[in-house]
């Protein structure tokens, strides 16, 4: 096939093939990124058969890259980027030394320089951007606090590998240069100015983006929109978000995906920006797609033959140890079990950064080829086995809360806690009232009726923010996870009429409920579920009220579907009681 048609090949390959495995191992209820990923180990270089363009496929796939981080932009807004700031910071920055270190210990054990044994803890220790969101997206996570505090996490550990990309040329010269050890290379003071200009550089983009950026990108939008060409709006969406990834790694050295984070910050200062996102969907899955297509084209499956011990070594680095480690940062810097979990559970891989950096380490001499290639194994086996680590904890959770004195130790949330306030503890006065188990997109709208008509409530809530938020408006809040005696002890669950879970966890919903009424039989229930089957078992439990957010939709377009077409509100009403009754 001649070169000019090469784009449409790679593509026409990667997509078709991708499908047709995709497919498959969905039928076989296993996630579909795996078959993307074994198509493009099909169509590497390292099998026989059909071999697409590798480098077209990487910069396809680097496209896919621009177009979810500028998604995610959009949605993760420069407030909540903020807010998680004194986890996402220091922890990403603390895993990114441990993780580091072990590469080094490994790369001296196996006889390779100490600056290869940095490269490749670096390589081991960065996420990947598409897993991680993929993996937020299945669990409905990407908008909690779970979903910022992960995403927070990438943006420092992007930020800090752009760091590391310009200061690893300016450390190798000297050391190839004078055969000199790492610590005179770090006292050369080209490494320095390089490193001086990289922050400069990085801080004048980031100024940019939110001085001029957010007040003229918005602008722009508005000004297009009015134009009511849905084209030219979507065309407008597109060209802010290459332009901006582009234009930030031409001028600014910064990387496409931090580029394109940051073009989405800005347009979500507008009121246009869920359109945006919606624009920019349908290429953004498709070229998310042939991300993984590419990933399985640097595979070569003869390192499972050649290294396997050494591959193991890695792939314990990358899942187990890291999950230990994130988990330990995340409950020191006191987040609930079930957040410091998911976050874990989700960077438990390694992904763009990694092949980037491992590529730079090759051409410099400093990576040994086995490096790059037991990183790419355990690059395609951790993003493979993710799905299945992040189901793997939740029975880990489940055995950690069956424990209370071991989970209590874990979140240090005894009586000492120092975010205990006089709040919790007034709370635990009122009678007869209603305790409202979360306070977001569900249960704000709860306490704002609560509010409205004068019933006293207590909210249990495990984002600190928001209970500090809702404290500041007189509004007796406590902050914790309620399926722990101690807090539904705060907040007078003994004492109460009513108690409303609003909690997406269906484990969690389940556990609150059993304990709640054990300890007052006489509480009502009501409880918020995704599922027929867990609606079901719910009302095993005597929940007095259990509602599904699809059914309550369909009896919502029922009624005014009645009404529309004639019927009185009474009849209307009836037929809706009826369909009510219906178990």
């Amino acid at each position: 096939m001649g070169h000019d048609t090469a784009l449409i090949a790679t593509i026409a390959t990667g997509l078709g093939l991708a499908f047709i495995f995709g497919f498959l191992a969905q039928r076989l209820k296993i996630p579909p990124l795996v078959g993307y990923l074994f198509a493009g180990i099909l169509a590497g270089p390292f099998t026989p058969g059909l071999t697409a363009d590798g480098s077209i496929a990487s910069q396809l796939a680097e496209i896919g890259v621009i177009l979810l981080m500028f998604g995610v932009g959009i949605h993760f807004s420069l407030a909540h980027l903020l807010a998680v700031r004194f986890t996402v910071i220091p922890g990403a920055l603390a895993r990114l030394a441990l993780v580091t270190g072990v590469g080094v210990v490994l790369a001296r054990a196996w006889g390779w320089p100490l600056l290869a044994g940095v490269v490749l803890g670096l390589t081991l220790a960065v996420a990947s951007t598409v897993v991680l969101l993929r993996t937020l997206e299945e669990q409905g996570s990407l908008d909690t606090v779970e979903g910022r505090v992960a995403v927070g996490w990438l943006i420092v550990e992007d930020i800090a590998m752009v760091l590391v990309l310009v200061m690893l040329p300016a450390l190798a010269a000297p050391i190839d240069a004078r055969n000199a050890p790492l610590g005179i290379a770090l006292l050369d003071g080209s490494l320095w100015a390089a490193l001086f200009l990289t922050l400069s550089k990085v801080g004048a983009f980031l100024a940019l983006m939110l001085v001029v950026g957010r007040r003229f990108v918005p602008w722009l939008l508005e000004r297009v929109a009015r134009e009511g060409s849905r084209e030219l709006f979507t065309l407008a969406v597109l060209a802010i978000a290459l332009g901006i990834a582009v234009g930030a790694a031409a001028i600014f050295g910064v990387s496409f995906a931090l580029g394109a984070f940051f073009a989405g910050v800005v347009i979500s200062e507008s009121d246009l920006s869920h359109q945006a996102a919606a624009d920019a969907l349908p290429l953004q899955d498709a070229f998310a797609v042939l991300f993984f297509f590419s990933v399985g084209m640097l595979f070569d499956p003869a390192i499972l033959i050649e290294h396997p011990i050494k591959l193991l070594i890695v792939l314990g680095v990358i899942v187990p140890l890291r999950v230990v480690m994130v988990t330990a940062i995340m409950l020191v810097a006191r987040h609930p079990l079930h957040r410091a979990l998911t976050v874990a559970g989700g960077l438990a891989q390694v992904g763009e950064f990694s092949f980037i950096l491992a590529a730079l380490g090759i051409s410099l001499n400093i990576l040994p080829l086995d490096g790059q290639n037991l990183m790419l194994a355990g690059a395609l086996i951790s993003i493979t086995l993710n799905p299945v680590v992040v189901r793997a904890l939740i029975p880990v959770e489940r055995w950690i809360r069956a424990r209370p004195r071991l989970h209590d130790w874990l979140e240090r949330l005894d009586d000492g806690d120092p975010l205990r306030t006089i709040d919790d503890v007034a709370a635990t006065s009122l009678r007869g009232h209603a305790v409202l188990v979360g306070h977001g997109r569900v249960g704000s709208m709860v306490a704002y009726a609560l509010e409205q008509t004068g019933i006293p409530y207590v909210v249990i809530e495990q984002d600190r923010a928001i209970v500090n938020a809702l404290r500041e408006l007189g509004v007796a809040a406590v902050f914790g996870d309620a399926t722990r005696p101690l807090v539904r002890q705060q907040a007078g669950v003994r004492h109460a009429r009513l108690l409303i879970v609003t909690t997406p966890d269906p484990y969690q919903a389940r556990t609150i409920v059993k304990t709640a009424t054990l300890d007052s039989p006489k509480l009502v229930t009501v409880v918020r579920t995704h599922s027929e089957a867990e609606s079901n078992y719910l009302r095993q439990l005597q929940v007095g009220r259990v509602v599904m957010g699809e059914r309550e939709l369909a009896l919502g377009i029922a009624h005014f579907s009645l009404v529309a077409m004639g019927r009185t509100d009474d009849d209307a009403d009836r037929a809706i009681l009826e369909l009510r009754a219906i178990d």
